[in-house]
């Protein structure tokens, strides 16, 4: 067992392809359930992260082992994990105060590059268990997280009142029928010098869905409310 260890963490062409192979085959899963959630990088681009940064690892080590370039043999690797940074911060969308989408995405590419690196320098062990762990988070933990989350709601609104005068009356209103934060005073939407913009974030508990245009029709039925609207 220990001569099949030793084999497998040296350098020839039977390692080497396992190696990529192995890259190949964890890339394409976790990529693959990226690509079925609609997300910008999939299969492909986690195949090629992964592939990526085990050859990066394994040059590493070859001019280290086979070469004898005195140097440090995982100098080279340790740039990927920084460089797929500027890859991962291309999937991060915002599309608004509370909607940013992408992230997953971007951490993924991050840890596929990792397990890339651990099967470059031939930790199989730890790249194996780091697999499983990622497949579990984003399949299993991605349903759990839902179901605990889709109770609570938030979302940004703002509303425009007639007058300064009343701004305290507009503030203790949101508190008393929301829970909410983040109050601030803003300069009208509408252009009208003579009003007032409150916008605040909104956070609902609860099974009910309450939406933002809920909000706002309730906040509209205030005399000397304008008019309200989500704020994105």
């Amino acid at each position: 067992m220990e001569a099949f260890i030793d084999y497998m963490q040296s350098f020839n062409i039977v390692t080497v392809t396992v190696r990529l192979a192995l890259a190949l085959i964890v890339g394409g899963i976790i990529g693959l359930e990226r690509g079925k959630q609609g997300r910008a990088a999939g299969m492909r681009t986690h195949i090629l992260v992964s592939i990526g940064s085990a050859l990066t690892a394994m040059i590493g080590f070859y001019l280290y082992d086979t070469l004898g370039v005195a140097t440090d043999p995982m100098r080279i690797a340790a740039q990927v994990i920084s460089g797929i940074g500027f890859l991962g911060v291309g999937t991060i969308l915002i599309k608004g105060r509370f909607q940013i989408t992408g992230l997953t995405t971007a951490a993924g590419l991050w840890a596929t590059a990792a397990i890339g690196l651990a099967l470059g320098a031939g930790f199989y062990t730890g790249a194996l268990i780091t697999f499983i762990f990622i497949v579990v988070t984003i399949t299993i933990l991605h349903r759990l997280e839902y179901r605990i989350t889709k109770r609570y709601n938030r979302f940004g609104i703002y509303m425009e009142i007639t007058s300064d005068s009343m701004v305290r009356e507009a503030i203790d209103a949101l508190q008393n029928a929301y829970s909410v934060s983040d109050i601030q005073i803003t300069p009208p939407r509408s252009g009208k010098s003579e009003n007032v913009g409150i916008e605040a974030n909104v956070h609902i508990h609860g099974s009910e869905r309450i939406t933002p245009d809920d909000v706002a029709r309730e906040l509209e039925k205030l005399e000397y409310v304008v008019f309200a609207i989500e704020s994105i």
